[in-house]
């Protein structure tokens, strides 16, 4: 498959660490892989939670960020998912990426050394100043929300 042409970003990749690489011609998301040399993880069913590491040293330029998002078909099948998705990795960050996955299934869920976890999403950041006022502009919507467009 052909890589994309745009954005650069520099790996740091341990030993039978897999790369991101993207699953499909126009996949928004690279898969991140597990890195378990050592073997296994079991995460238990209804709620059990792992901090899985992915070997990955990460250098994402300045301006951007990467979000760790789950993929689709770990929720649907088993109800594994990112727990606090998305997850930021910042520009400044260059400690190795680890995934912080939840079993919302019924069974426990094993993990295996390059299996893919989840998704990477490089995205612009946009930052900004926040200036304190008293008051803010009238909209139609206003304060209503939680729902107050439609479910």
């Amino acid at each position: 498959m052909k890589q994309p042409s745009g954005l650069a970003i520099q790996v740091v990749a341990a030993e039978s660490a897999t790369l991101p690489r993207y699953a499909s011609q126009e996949a928004a998301g690279a898969d991140l892989c597990a890195y378990l040399p050592e073997g296994p993880v079991s995460i238990p069913s209804s709620g059990g939670r792992a901090l899985v590491p992915t070997g990955l040293v990460l250098e994402i330029p300045h301006g951007y960020e990467g979000q760790v998002r789950p993929r689709s078909g770990l929720a649907n099948r088993y109800g594994v998912t990112v727990l606090n998705s998305p997850g930021t990795i910042d520009s400044d960050y260059r400690g190795e990426v680890k995934v912080v996955l939840i079993n919302h299934g019924d069974e426990p869920f094993e993990i295996s050394h390059g299996q893919r976890i989840a998704q990477l999403v490089i995205a612009p950041v946009v930052r900004c100043g926040f200036i304190q006022t008293e008051t803010t502009s009238n909209t139609e919507r206003g304060e209503q929300g939680f729902g107050s467009t439609g479910v």
